[in-house]
């Protein structure tokens, strides 16, 4: 089938200023014919999400990434095809937004001894509604004139190391993948090149979670270069993982990323939903949940 996919995209539900509704309709807009909405450590918004897709005719899966835990780092993870309402998935997934919940009151009083005093209500009102993250502190500092701009509040505030981080609660990726597999669903690594691993330790990471039922890894992505994609399609078919690809939309939240093509040359093609819609079939029937 033709077409083009995007299989990373994000909502009001966790960090993005669109709700389901509105991405889907960007969706539609931009002509594409499979669309994923990935929310951080939710699908809350999917029941929405698939909702509107099926009504533009929009072939849609259940998605959902994950923030796991690594020493000095952190690693996404895709979840693709999960049942929402599986009881291990939605209790660890809870047990993670906890943790975010925790880490931002943490961050907020860093910010207030550091003198960069913004309150829990301002940062609440950036968010809209929905779940407060990082992003919405940023734009909290940057709207009381803490910061120049996103990526200033990141640099002096909010990024891990710096001034006002504070760490939270996070699965370890084997488990994630354990969580996922219960639930009916896979995984695939988000945005390799975001880990921080050179190609060897990279290389020696895949193939640990391919040991634990890693199934794709996100090559096509929003930035990578074409000597990264070559690398990480070199991986996947090393490995037989799954070739997956998305521009991490999150609306106003990454300015200039747009559904279906970020910055303009990207291109998933629909051949990557098949394969990941495909995969999720096979393994469903062994889900635990």
């Amino acid at each position: 089938m033709d077409g083009l996919a995007d299989l990373h995209l994000h909502s009001t539900f966790s960090d993005g200023t669109c709700t389901p509704e509105e991405v889907v309709a960007l969706a539609a807009e931009a002509g594409l014919a499979a669309a994923v909405l990935t929310d951080h450590d939710t699908m809350e918004g999917t029941p929405r999400f698939l909702a509107a897709a099926r009504a533009a005719g929009i072939r849609s899966l259940s998605g959902m990434e994950i923030s796991a835990d690594v020493p000095r780092r952190t690693v996404h993870l895709l979840a693709y095809g999960c049942d929402p309402a599986e009881p291990r998935l939605a209790a660890a997934m809870r047990r993670v937004r906890d943790g975010r919940a925790e880490r931002n009151e943490r961050i907020l009083g860093k910010l207030a001894r550091l003198g960069c005093p913004i309150t829990a209500e301002e940062v609440r009102a950036e968010a809209g509604g929905g779940v407060v993250g990082r992003p919405h502190i940023a734009a909290a500092l940057v709207r009381r004139g803490f910061a120049a701009d996103g990526a200033d509040a990141f640099r002096r505030f909010l990024s891990r190391g710096a001034a006002a981080y504070a760490e939270r609660f996070r699965l370890a990726p084997e488990e994630a993948l354990e969580l996922v597999a219960g639930a009916g669903g896979i995984v695939s690594l988000a945005h390799p090149s975001s880990t921080g691993y050179n190609p060897a330790e990279l290389r020696r990471f895949v193939e640990r979670l391919a040991a634990h039922g890693l199934a794709g890894i996100e090559c096509l992505y929003t930035g990578h270069l074409p000597n990264q994609v070559a690398e990480y399609v070199g991986l996947a078919r090393e490995f037989g993982l799954l070739v997956t690809g998305g521009t991490d939309f999150h609306g106003g939240n990454k300015p200039g990323i747009r559904i279906g093509v970020a910055y303009g040359r990207l291109h998933v093609p629909v051949s990557a939903f098949d394969a990941l819609e495909a995969r999720c079939a096979a393994v469903r029937p062994n889900a635990g949940g």
